[in-house]
């Protein structure tokens, strides 16, 4: 893995370089070999917050994750355990698919030593249940009346198709308050 970290109000010191390359170092061992994959790292320092902003695009896969914290150290650490999730996450998945359609597919490592991965691989199956499925009509709309729709259901996202282009659409609220626009290529 090639590290790319960069600060935003912070210097990247020798030892905070060596801590983030140490700790993402742990996520190879999830891997058949070391994968060749740009792990960018952000760190941004804002009044007394620290956020991580950790993105690894990988062939099949793209990590992703981020931490506030007020401790730099700490959110390296929550971020390092979102990742792992995610990778446990994912290779519940494609170990499912295998079983089901008979694919060769060996992307991650066997890690049958390690209880804590067949733990939360059998948490992370609970997870995926679905438990409820919506239908509904997509009405043709702007940006503006799906944000609207949206707050004014209390949701998080709404989903609309953009009466501009004629394609399915999804609007939705950001942590930091703000609105983003999902749409096809």
């Amino acid at each position: 893995m090639i590290y790319n970290i960069r600060g935003e109000n912070i210097e990247v010191t020798p030892a905070i370089r060596e801590y983030v390359e140490k700790k993402l170092s742990k996520l190879e061992r999830y891997f058949d070999g070391t994968p060749n994959a740009d792990v960018n790292v952000n760190l941004k320092v804002y009044n007394n917050d620290q956020k991580i902003e950790v993105t690894i695009p990988m062939t099949d896969l793209v990590l992703r994750a981020e931490e506030t914290h007020t401790d730099l150290y700490a959110a390296v650490d929550l971020v390092l355990d979102k990742l792992e999730r995610q990778i446990r996450k994912h290779k519940t998945k494609v170990n499912r698919k295998m079983r089901e359609k008979g694919a060769e597919k060996y992307l991650f490592a066997a890690l049958e030593g390690d209880p804590s991965v067949a733990v939360a691989a059998e948490t992370d199956e609970e997870e995926l249940e679905l438990v409820r499925t919506k239908r509904f009509n997509l009405k043709p709309m702007d940006s503006e009346e799906a944000i609207l729709q949206m707050n004014m259901l209390g949701h998080s996202f709404f989903v609309f198709t953009n009466a501009d282009t004629n394609t399915t659409n999804v609007v939705y609220r950001r942590k930091d308050g703000r609105y983003g626009l999902i749409e096809p290529n």
